[in-house]
């Protein structure tokens, strides 16, 4: 949901038995010898029981055994899925970064994985947000890396070994535990605040100071370069780190805009129609830097942001998602003010065009334009009056 919390689960898992968490990409067999570095600090989860001909330990770690769970010394007898033994090294988990949104998915409240449908996220919303509850699987082992160019990571909550923490006191208390520092390490201090989002106008996400970090992570397997899109001067939607063709909405609101309603109309009335199947929305509040004169300030204006994409390619690439970003417009243009929207304005690029402002609807009387040409001729008339007075003007 936009306004109240959504769930995100971290993928990785640093168990025993998982394949991929060993050099050899299997897990330890009767006659191998189990090495873990004895300078990486790891937490990991057993849930079997294994025999293994030697095992070397880290300095600082932690074995979480299942119940029927543990390790006995290889009597030497045949084991038929380990024929060859030898050295088996656990990887270097060191690498899973907090703000690496390849290692987050959406789930629902009981762990479910959220069904597929027509609305995604922009990379900054694909990490737990301020506002998100975050789950970390039962049953599993984990460490991740919470460097971050914020102090405090804030989160509404944090489930851990089936444990639901969403009181600061509560966290505070599991940060005094064993397992918290072999589980979470960086420079980042992960606060949990108990709070959804108050605004059902909805909340910005609050990822933007780290939001380089979050595109080092996503282009880091892909050449650290963004793929070349389909459209010429593609958009770049504020907390996304790549262009994309397809068109962008940007929403003035009023105190009484529904983000969440909002977000339901438009998949009712308009994304569910069958000519806008294979096209995506991602909705949510951001913060713009304002601007004056081309000089960027450093106060930020609130506004609500569509993201329309599509699956069409060459020449017809974003075509759909112009299409929907029309109506949104039209819909806007007949009902903004009993939404709770004030204006809308919407940039297109597609396979065939160039980006540009496609159109802008001021719900209100007063456009920007008027008020921007009152303030120049009020700033005229001032500084006549002041020369005048001065006796610099006649």
């Amino acid at each position: 949901a936009a306004t109240a919390a959504v769930y995100k689960q971290w993928i990785p898992n640093t168990n025993f038995e998982t394949a991929s968490n060993w050099d050899k990409g299997r897990v330890p067999c009767a006659s191998d010898v189990v090495h873990f570095e004895k300078d990486k600090v790891v937490s990991v989860f057993v849930g079997s029981h294994h025999a293994l001909t030697d095992m070397y330990l880290p300095l600082n770690g932690e074995l979480v055994l299942a119940a029927g769970a543990g390790f006995t010394a290889f009597d030497g007898s045949w084991d038929p899925g380990c024929d060859s033994g030898g050295t088996v090294r656990f990887a270097d988990a060191e690498h899973h970064a907090w703000f690496d949104p390849s290692l987050w998915q959406d789930v629902l409240e009981g762990g479910e994985l959220r069904p597929s449908g027509p609305i995604f996220a922009v990379d900054e919303e694909r990490v737990p947000c301020r506002h998100d509850d975050v789950l970390f699987q039962p049953g599993t082992s984990f460490r991740v890396n919470t460097d971050s160019s914020q102090p405090v990571i804030r989160l509404r909550s944090i489930s851990v070994t089936g444990q639901e923490l969403n009181t600061p006191a509560s966290w505070a208390g599991y940060l005094q535990g064993p397992s918290a520092p072999l589980q979470f390490h960086g420079n980042g201090t992960l606060e949990v605040t108990g709070n959804g989002c108050p605004d059902k106008s909805g909340c910005a996400c609050g990822n933007t100071l780290d939001g380089p970090r979050i595109c080092a992570a996503l282009l880091r397997a892909s050449g650290r370069q963004c793929p070349e899109p389909a459209c010429q001067s593609p958009l770049q939607p504020l907390g996304h780190c790549c262009g994309v063709c397809g068109a962008t909405i940007n929403l003035d609101f009023t105190p009484d805009f529904d983000l969440q309603k909002y977000q339901d109309r438009l998949v009712q009335e308009l994304l569910s129609q069958p000519k806008y199947a294979g096209v995506q929305m991602a909705i949510s509040k951001v913060h713009k830097a304002q601007t004056f004169l081309g000089i960027t300030s450093r106060s930020t204006t609130p506004l609500i942001q569509i993201v329309l994409i599509d699956d069409r390619v060459g020449l017809q690439t974003g075509t759909a998602a112009e299409q929907l970003a029309a109506d949104i417009m039209e819909g806007i243009a007949q009902h903004g003010a009993a939404l709770g929207i004030s204006s809308g304005k919407m940039e297109v690029a597609t396979g065939s065009t160039a980006s540009g402002q496609v159109g802008s609807h001021p719900v209100s009387r007063i456009t920007a334009g008027t008020v921007m040409g009152l303030l120049f001729s009020l700033l005229f008339l001032g500084g006549t009056i002041f020369l005048y007075r001065k006796g610099k003007l006649r």
